[in-house]
């Protein structure tokens, strides 16, 4: 078989951008409600005379979400515009999810059923994407500029 030229994104590689672009909305959304509660002058009002600890847990994962939401927003402009170090970009993007997704099981004040779902994700997108992304032929030939 001679070699094959991927000039466009297609196969499997909609998997990734379909999971970097929901991601993406949902960190979006994330950030608007941040942007709410910073707007209403009840959680406002509420966050600067609170604990002095969780103010700094708030403002910790607000800063969090909006450097996800940058890094989303970055690797998916790589994506389509198929950089040759999307790939090894996009493994640390899985790593750094589940990593967040570990804090919020390990540390968020939420029932186990809701951090248990919410690890699950990002498990099963790391577990599914990593291995296509090391040893895929078409993510060699199409992330090559």
């Amino acid at each position: 078989m001679s070699s094959i030229e991927y000039n466009r994104i297609g196969g499997w590689l909609l998997a990734p951008m379909a999971y970097l672009i929901v991601t993406l909305l949902s960190a979006s959304l994330m950030l608007i409600l941040y942007g709410m509660a910073i707007v209403a002058p009840e959680s406002r009002e509420y966050l600067m005379t609170n604990a002095q600890a969780f103010s700094l847990q708030w403002y910790f994962s607000v800063f969090t979400t909006l450097a996800m939401w940058a890094f989303t927003l970055w690797l998916l402009w790589l994506f389509c515009h198929r950089a040759r170090r999307f790939p090894k970009l996009f493994l640390v993007w899985l790593l750094i999810t589940v990593l967040l997704a570990i804090k919020a099981f390990a540390f968020s004040p939420i029932p186990d059923e809701l951090a248990v779902r919410s690890l699950g994700w990002p498990l099963l997108m790391a577990a599914l994407l990593v291995p296509y992304i090391k040893r895929s032929q078409r993510v060699k030939g199409t992330f090559t500029q």
